[in-house]
């Protein structure tokens, strides 16, 4: 197993960035002796000159997307080396682990998996030393010698984190750029937390962490970010689900970013209700290089927030964004407008509220197209407020299906989606979307058309990063 390529860890999609979650375990395994060979399907081509010398392929799915796409790169791998241990590892592993272990997987790992993962290794290592050195037949590596039990729980235990292992990765120009107003730039990722201590119930990680966090120390942060700007990065993503879940730390970790490397942007996502408990930091932020911030506003109806339990309001994000622009950078909130709640003035309304707010530039057009996705294991799935409108689980697209109320609703998320992602494929103008999709609602409403909104063609646009997508 420590022959070079005796393990493959797989990255599928990591929201456009060099996928940390597979750096990470290859520090941790080669740390251990291990030289695991890296391959990101998101941008390289599925390679089964390595899938046939891995004994053990790990497949990292941190996303739903990731998922999706990481079933079909295990089917493709089991075709190629039939006796290869096939493993997954990440959030949607872990919600999903049914499915994948009656599937394609022999093992699925969750949380802070990444020594779990090593010891996965060394017990199939155990195994084929117990065995006589022979490989494994099909099949047998659903035995329980695969080293795990069937459906582990998530493993939350703090890690003792080395820095990343990035140099089999491909380079930074494979990935998502920053875009400072027309000037496209390296962009890096990194992250300073793990988990998160809040329960927000249509996000997966609370069914996984169970309202755990935890910090990365800074000199790892800090040298996982150096060997990124050594390889052209000028821009660091902090992709912890919630930057200020440890705000001492988050600033710890800025202020010696600044001081090291002070030409270097950074942006990071919070919740609404950090940014208003630590609104007093945001000056300091802004002037230690963030460029922007990202935030899951979700919604402008209390009663959607409420139901989503976002700990925040309406006025709390008008509130934020006040703040946030008072401190000298930019917000940009994030959707999820199509919810069973979300009545067709509630999107309407969403419409007015960004172009009242002056966001249209701030905002992914694909952010105003997302559904409310309820996979299994989703805190949803324990609101009385979501059981009326539930449907059966799909399980191999893994999610709940439900239906809205109103089917005007229903086809506007389908004519949305759609709108979107054509006019991302023309790279169309922000606003020039704005207004179609606003014409969409207009009519979905049987209300006369708006005009369109019209801005400056040279105007200066917030920071913003080149993938937009967030699922």
């Amino acid at each position: 197993m420590k022959e070079p390529g005796g393990i493959l860890l797989v990255a599928c999609y990591e929201l456009g960035h060099q996928p940390l979650a597979v750096a990470w375990p290859a520090a941790f395994l080669e740390r251990r002796g291990y030289r695991p060979a890296l391959l990101d399907v998101s941008v390289e081509p599925f390679d089964s000159e390595k899938v046939r010398r891995a004994r053990l392929v790990a497949v990292s799915v941190p996303m739903h997307t990731a998922l999706r796409l990481g079933v079909a790169v295990a089917e493709r791998a089991r075709a190629v080396n039939p006796t290869c241990h096939i493993a997954f590892y990440g959030l949607y592993a872990t919600l999903n682990a049914e499915y994948l272990l009656s599937r394609v997987a022999d093992s699925v790992l969750g949380g802070e998996a990444d020594e779990a993962l090593v010891e996965l290794a060394r017990n199939l290592e155990r195994a084929r030393d117990d065995a006589g050195g022979r490989g494994q037949a099909p099949g047998e590596c659903r035995s329980e010698q695969r080293g795990l039990p069937p459906a582990p729980r998530p493993i939350l235990a703090k890690l003792d984190f080395p820095v990343p292992s990035r140099t089999q990765l491909p380079s930074l120009k494979k990935y998502a750029h920053v875009d400072k107003d027309g000037r496209l730039e390296l962009a890096g990722s990194v992250e300073a937390t793990r988990g998160c201590k809040h329960l927000c119930r249509h996000c997966p990680i609370p069914p996984v962490y169970g309202g755990r966090f935890f910090v990365v120390p800074r000199h790892v942060v800090l040298a996982d970010i150096r060997q990124q700007v050594e390889a052209g990065a000028s821009h660091i993503t902090f992709g912890d689900p919630d930057f200020l879940n440890g705000p001492g730390h988050a600033l710890a970790v800025a202020r010696a970013l600044h001081a090291e490397l002070p030409s270097v942007t950074f942006d990071f996502t919070a919740k609404v209700e950090h940014l208003l408990r630590h609104r007093g930091r945001l000056r300091e932020f802004a002037d230690l290089g963030c460029a922007f911030i990202v935030t899951a506003a979700e919604s402008v109806s209390d009663t959607v927030l409420a139901h989503l339990a976002k700990g925040h309001t309406r006025a709390d994000l008008i509130e934020a964004l006040r703040a946030v622009r008072a401190a000298g950078t930019a917000l940009r909130p994030t959707w999820v407008p199509f919810t069973p709640w979300a009545t067709l003035d509630d999107y309407r309304e969403l419409l007015d509220f960004v172009e009242a707010h002056e966001l249209i530039d701030a905002i992914d057009p694909v952010q105003y197209s997302i559904r409310l996705l309820v996979p299994p294991g989703s805190l949803l799935l324990e609101s009385g407020a979501m059981r009326p409108f539930l449907g059966p689980l799909v399980q191999d697209a893994f999610y709940y299906r439900w239906i809205h109320p109103d089917p005007r609703m229903e086809r506007l998320a389908g004519d949305v989606a759609a709108l979107v992602a054509q006019a991302a494929e023309a790279r169309e103008d922000t606003v020039t979307t704005f207004n179609r999709i606003r014409h969409l609602a207009d009519a979905a409403a049987g209300a006369r058309p708006r005009a369109d909104l019209t801005l400056p063609p040279g105007r200066t646009r917030p920071p913003r990063l080149t993938e937009p997508w967030f699922c």
